[in-house]
């Protein structure tokens, strides 16, 4: 069994909280950040009712286990440590999540991975980044600046524009119900147009309603992530991609990621693109050995890489303590 540590690390003038996953293995072990979706989360992967009450269908029963509690326990089986934390305003973590930007969550990622080099028991040449649903611009985006992460997970991930993909999403949510219980995603479609158009405009935020209460929703994310397509991102990434995407997700349809593979393609990389009949936007529907395939798919991709100068310097005072 894995050992699981609280961790908490800093983010600007914030305190973020996750797990640390560690695999009871002997030796440096290769490790992976999970990188969440944008709705109001905790670190498993679930919705953050705690956070967020109001927001989300309450549980009569208890919550089955979220997509990145099932990654980590897969990636611990591997001996692959992981951390998954709280997104700010969310879970444990500081901050309020209303008014996050795009590229204060890059900051977030890219400080989480600092916590993780500076844990010894951590092989700073064999990590990997994954993403979900709109964490895909973060891990993406990370990985092409920091050329020690060796692979790249991207879960149900966009492509397109942002703009588009939400639109495409409320037809579908439209046409199946999937997920209208909840009142946060009812809200959303039914402010999608506004809230698209007040940030195509960049004004500041948009007021929705959430069941009982009006929330004022920033909208500096949602219009960086308009103009910053996982497709542009995709066409500048060398490195090794696991995609695993179900089909019937109602937030970003499965062509995303099958045009991710052909751009990836195209750049000179051999991805590899998992497909999983019946699962929705976070694999629940999927079984522990649809999660394992790709726990392994990644694992074989998780290369070691050469160092910067500066984590060489960190690799080798790890050594010595």
């Amino acid at each position: 069994m894995p050992r699981f540590d609280d961790l908490r690390f800093r983010a600007g003038d914030l305190t973020l909280a996750g797990t640390l996953a560690l695999p009871t293995t002997d030796g440096r072990l290769p490790w992976a950040l999970l990188v969440p979706s944008w709705l109001p989360r905790d670190r498993d992967g679930g919705w953050d009712r705690g956070g967020h009450r109001g927001w989300y269908e309450p549980m009569d029963v208890e919550a089955p286990a979220g997509l990145f509690a099932r990654l980590a326990d897969a990636l611990a089986e591997r001996g692959v440590a992981s951390l998954r934390y709280d997104p700010r305003g969310c879970g444990e973590s500081d901050g309020t999540w209303e008014t996050t930007d795009l590229f204060s969550r890059l900051d977030d990622a890219r400080d989480a991975i600092g916590a993780m080099r500076s844990r010894r028991e951590l092989d700073l040449r064999r990590c990997a980044v994954v993403g979900h649903g709109e964490g895909a611009v973060v891990a993406l985006s990370v990985a092409i600046g920091d050329p020690a992460v060796g692979a790249v997970g991207l879960i149900g991930p966009s492509a397109r524009s942002w703009r588009d993909v939400l639109r495409r999403g409320v037809a579908e949510r439209s046409r199946t119900g999937a997920d209208r219980r909840h009142p946060v995603v009812t809200a959303l479609d039914r402010s999608a147009e506004e809230l698209i158009e007040r940030a195509e405009r960049r004004q500041v935020s948009v007021p929705i309603r959430i069941g009982d209460a009006v929330v004022d929703l920033g909208l500096a994310a949602w219009e960086q992530a308009f103009h910053t397509p996982a497709l542009a991102l995709a066409t500048m990434l060398h490195r090794n991609v696991v995609i695993a995407h179900g089909t019937a997700d109602a937030w970003a349809d499965p062509d995303e990621s099958r045009l991710l593979d052909a751009v990836l393609r195209d750049a000179g990389n051999e991805p590899v693109l998992q497909e999983i009949e019946g699962a929705g936007h976070d694999l629940a529907e999927a079984g522990d050995a649809r999660i394992g395939a790709f726990a392994d798919a990644l694992v074989g991709r998780m290369e070691p890489r050469e160092l910067p100068p500066v984590l060489v310097a960190i690799e080798q005072m790890g050594a010595e303590g």
